[in-house]
């Protein structure tokens, strides 16, 4: 049976469509579930005061700030090696062996569980290193954790710049590192920060990692500097679910809500500066 192309157009749209939905359907349940279950027990007091009672009461101020010192140390390390790695694949090596080997692991560092990342980095800065059970630790867990992410979207940015911005900036005596640094970065920058919001949203939710390498059960104090423990709210949700007795349900969704708001926040800014970025482009 022949369609006509008006027809075939319309159901290539309805199977676009129903694809679509069948993605953004479960996204829009699980925000309607946490909002509706975990706003009640969203306030001030909630939001900027100590866990009191074994964590059965008060709030979740120092997993707020736990969860931002590893997401801001992690990015601070992972977005600079990632970019200059990146830089070395795309401008600088020559194709062979060595280059293939490197992507190659690349990819394969990309699949491996997070639980994997957190004994790698309990038996290289905990235990090696002695950094201990500290911010440090696991903010150069998770920065390793992210550098796959970072890397591949850094080189594809770099990659879609065009050969003639290059070839321009050469030609007027200008040096390879210069037209990297004033002509290639900045017109990649969008892309880059696309694999840095990808990296803060991985970071901010995970949870093994930082079980092995900075997360404590309980600790209702603010840390002091980057070797000391911390809360975090991956941690602490799961720490809530599985661990304490007799806590309301309210409180467990209201601390996933509060991380999922955090995420989204987080990548908001990062997408409303890439946004301005892109919107200078000339090209």
């Amino acid at each position: 049976m022949k369609f006509k192309p008006q027809t075939k157009q319309k159901i290539a749209f309805i199977l676009l469509g129903i694809a679509a939905s069948i993605v953004i359907i479960p996204v829009i349940l699980i925000l309607a579930i946490l909002i509706q279950r975990g706003l009640p027990a969203i306030s001030w007091q909630f939001l900027t005061e100590m866990p009191r009672m074994g964590m059965r009461a008060g709030g979740i101020f120092p997993a707020i700030v736990g969860t931002l010192c590893l997401v801001f140390c992690a990015i601070s390390v992972a977005l600079p090696l990632g970019v200059l790695t990146a830089v070395y694949l795309v401008e600088y090596a020559k194709r062979n062996w060595w280059t293939r080997m490197i992507e190659i692991a690349i990819v394969n560092l990309a699949g491996v569980p997070s639980v994997v990342y957190g004994l790698f980095g309990l038996g290289l800065f905990v235990i090696f290193f002695q950094f201990g059970s500290s911010i440090l630790a696991g903010a150069l867990t998770l920065a390793i954790m992210e550098l796959p992410v970072i890397i591949t979207s850094s080189k594809e940015a770099l990659m879609s710049v065009p050969r003639s911005f290059r070839e321009a900036s050469l030609a007027l005596g200008v040096s390879r590192w210069q037209t990297i640094r004033h002509v290639v970065l900045p017109n990649a920058l969008p892309g880059i920060l696309t694999g840095a919001i990808l990296g803060i949203s991985r970071t901010a939710g995970e949870t093994a990692p930082i079980l092995f390498t900075v997360a404590a059960f309980y600790l209702p104090r603010l840390p002091k500097s980057i070797f000391d423990q911390c809360m975090a709210l991956p941690y602490h949700l799961y720490v809530l679910s599985t661990q304490v007795p007799n806590v309301k349900p309210a409180l467990q969704y209201g601390t996933a809500l509060v991380l999922v708001g955090m995420v989204f926040l987080l990548n908001l800014v990062a997408i409303i500066v890439r946004a301005r970025i892109r919107s200078k482009k000339q090209w």
